[in-house]
């Protein structure tokens, strides 16, 4: 089994890879190929599957459509340049601070 706390960057390294692949190669490939509203489009049906799923209360629905919603997350990031580690450290600089003091500072 993996350690949970190396599946991120694993995974991050594979998406980047991806980005070089032609379309054919992967269903990640084909989704950069696609672009950014592919992308989207496919963060938002992983969003709703994920509500639903929440809605209906079945637990192991509720885990394999907020696995699919990172996933998919995460392909957007990869595609954005962006690394798990940006979301990461922004979790981190908020840990500790009122959501409510945080939601406050933000700018207009």
């Amino acid at each position: 089994m993996n350690d949970n706390a190396d599946v991120l960057a694993q995974l991050a390294a594979v998406l980047e890879a991806r980005k070089q692949a032609g379309p054919d190669s992967s269903y990640v490939a084909k989704l950069y190929h696609k672009g950014l509203d592919a992308i989207l489009k496919k963060v938002g049906e992983e969003a709703t599957e994920t509500v639903m799923a929440a809605k209906d209360g079945d637990k192991d629905k509720i885990v394999y459509e907020v696995a699919d919603l990172w996933f998919h997350t995460l392909v957007l990031l990869a595609h954005q340049n962006l690394r798990p580690e940006d979301v990461l450290n922004e979790l981190a600089r908020r840990f500790g601070v009122s959501g409510l003091a945080e939601k406050a500072s933000r700018q207009p």
